[in-house]
């Protein structure tokens, strides 16, 4: 015997026992699992130390009858909702898997710390939902989500972001995502996210979506881009891998003073005012795929 407590009667009374009537009570207890479950408490003491079932005879007969003569239909509950979590900062994931499995029906089958494992995952199949950071090493959730789609692979892709610049976003979309949603969104939100996700919705975050509402209102600007040479597109690929001045000489053999001549040109041709904004530009415009690195500005 044990105690239920204060709450937990209560909402006994509210849910199981609240007719004085006789039985049945079509449409509250349902299962053999919650007829087994009222049982149990129906056995418990109540906070005056009582038998519950003593007060309430009938519906303690009734639960036990029904259950013994599998009176109770039993219909298949449904599956949870398997999900990939893929985000480079593992405290990140511990949370987020969290909130997933916390709601119920979402269960965090794999986890992934970059963007080749992501699809090591997810080509192994058994995957409703892939939950995806954008910059994560190896390869980026945008370059993920192309590979899935040009291998036809079935499953729901979401964006999971603290990135909400337009150029992200419009590269996300045009690679096939499912859904952008941004990294202060609500549990809920995220929750029914995946949920919507997984139910074949297109989900797109409030704020993402006021952003972009918002340019219906602008007049379109379309600037002519200036093509970049072969050297300045060698520049710009280890930019947006996170490399510095000095890292990129290295590589390229050249100086660093000659980076920084090919980074104003860069800057120049892309009206850009920094390597970040040059490097979204770039992605947007499809001639390098999404940064993997900290972007380091000098």
């Amino acid at each position: 015997m044990f105690g239920i407590g204060n709450f937990a009667y209560r909402r006994l009374r509210q849910v199981a026992l609240p007719f004085t009537g006789q039985p049945p009570y079509n449409g509250i207890i349902e299962s053999p699992i919650q007829a087994e479950s009222f049982i149990v408490i129906l056995n418990s003491l109540d906070i005056q130390g009582r038998i519950i079932k003593e007060k309430y005879p009938t519906h303690f007969v009734w639960l036990k009858n029904r259950l013994e003569n599998q009176e109770i239909m039993t219909s298949p509950s449904p599956s949870p909702i398997r999900v990939l979590l893929a985000d480079d900062h593992t405290i990140v994931r511990a949370g987020i898997r969290q909130i997933l499995e916390h709601a119920g029906d979402i269960q965090v089958v794999a986890e992934a710390g970059d963007g080749e494992a992501a699809q090591v995952c997810i080509q192994q199949g058994q995957l409703d939902v892939a939950v995806l950071d954008i910059q994560m090493p190896k390869v980026s959730g945008i370059e993920v989500t192309r590979w899935a789609r040009a291998n036809q692979i079935k499953v729901g892709i979401l964006i999971l972001t603290a990135y909400d610049d337009d150029p992200y976003v419009m590269a996300v979309l045009q690679a096939g995502a499912n859904g952008y949603v941004l990294k202060t969104a609500s549990t809920d939100e995220l929750v029914q996210a995946v949920r919507d996700v997984h139910a074949g919705k297109s989900v797109l975050d409030a704020a993402v979506t006021q952003k972009l509402m918002s340019h219906l209102f602008q007049p379109p600007e379309i600037p002519a881009v200036e093509s970049l040479t072969e050297r300045e597109m060698d520049v710009l690929q280890l930019t947006a891998k996170g490399y510095t001045n000095k890292a990129i000489g290295v590589q390229l053999g050249i100086s660093d003073r000659t980076v920084q001549g090919h980074l104003a040109h860069i800057f120049a041709k892309l009206q850009a005012g920094s390597r970040t904004e040059a490097v979204m530009r770039a992605v947007s415009l499809g001639w390098i795929s999404q940064s993997v690195g900290e972007i380091r500005e000098e």
